[in-house]
């Protein structure tokens, strides 16, 4: 819409024209409420269109009706929304770094013991570290960055701690297992 008031007033005389002219239908008047209309005014034709959708019973048996939010905690998450979309539509890498940094953060762990040398979770906990510091740094809006960085060689340790233990789990599972000779002496 532009805000060029000659616009408008050359505008509102070719609709005018047009109408008694019979190529232009009357503008309805029930159909809302007026572009020059004020914010009460606006507010009350909104309302008074519920009300009307619920006398004809537009809202019953909805899903959900008389039901809690599912999802909703103790504490308030201004992004749970987002998550919740996330979640649903099983998105990775995508939405704002806070959100993406706060779920990597979370599922660091099970990211790390997939990796196999120590050089490589070293790399990717800095890796990690420093794109925190930069999203922190980003004026961007959105949601704040409150994802810690994390110690490096306390991760470190940690992951080797895991590692030897899955390793131990694994060597006690399995039981030796014989080697076959490939060549027999002779009969």
């Amino acid at each position: 819409m532009s805000d060029d008031a000659r616009q408008a007033a050359e505008r509102y005389r070719l609709d005018r024209e047009l109408r008694e002219a019979g190529l232009a239908p009357e503008p309805a008047e029930s159909a809302g409420p007026a572009r020059g209309s004020t914010a009460a005014e606006r507010a009350a034709f909104v309302e008074t269109s519920i009300q009307q959708a619920i006398r004809r019973g537009e809202f019953d048996n909805l899903p959900g009706a008389g039901k809690p939010l599912p999802g909703l905690g103790a504490s308030h998450d201004p992004d749970w929304w987002i998550r919740r979309k996330i979640e649903t539509e099983q998105l990775t890498g995508l939405g704002p770094p806070a959100l993406t940094l706060r779920v990597e953060h979370a599922e660091m762990a099970e990211r790390l013991d997939a990796l196999a040398r120590e050089p490589e979770v070293r790399e990717a906990v800095e890796d990690f570290n420093r794109r925190v510091i930069e999203a922190r740094r980003q004026l961007q809006g959105g949601p704040p960055v409150v994802t810690p960085t994390v110690d490096v060689d306390a991760v470190v340790a940690a992951w080797s701690e895991r590692r030897r233990a899955r390793e131990e789990a694994s060597a006690v599972a399995a039981p030796p297992r014989r080697r076959r000779r490939l060549f027999r002496r002779g009969r």
